[in-house]
């Protein structure tokens, strides 16, 4: 991931934003952090961040829905956009990954690896 090219996070609950904020800007990494899906759409509108970091659930709009958005942009279409969701079930997984996300992080999230993980999922989305 290029650090010169903005991370965008959707999450509504303000201590795991401020968290996944944190966790990237101690990397080096611009952050655009957002509490509802639609403001971060507003914003998607006119810049094409590095990766997509997003919540399932939202309170205007789900992560679901931000996924086919972003994807129906000509300018984001190829952005990595990684589900981070407290939906840990065992078919889960598979099914964010079905529906079009290039990776699914489960909460909680682990700290000394998050950012890792976020790394290997652009990295495998860019083979």
């Amino acid at each position: 991931m290029e650090k010169s090219s903005p991370i965008c996070i959707i999450e509504d609950n303000l201590s795991i934003r401020n968290l996944l904020s944190l966790l990237f800007k101690r990397k080096g990494f611009q952050i655009y952090d957002f509490e509802n899906g639609l403001s971060a759409l507003s914003w998607l509108e006119n810049n094409v961040p590095s990766v997509i970091i997003c919540d399932i659930m939202l309170p205007d709009i789900s992560g679901s829905d931000i996924l086919s958005k972003v994807r129906s942009m000509v300018h984001t279409s190829g952005v990595p956009v990684i589900v981070v969701t407290g939906f840990a079930n065992i078919n889960d997984r598979e099914k964010y990954l079905q529906q079009g996300f290039n990776g699914y992080i489960a909460k909680p999230i682990n700290v000394t690896t998050f950012v890792q993980e976020v790394e290997a999922c652009v990295a495998m989305t860019s083979l």
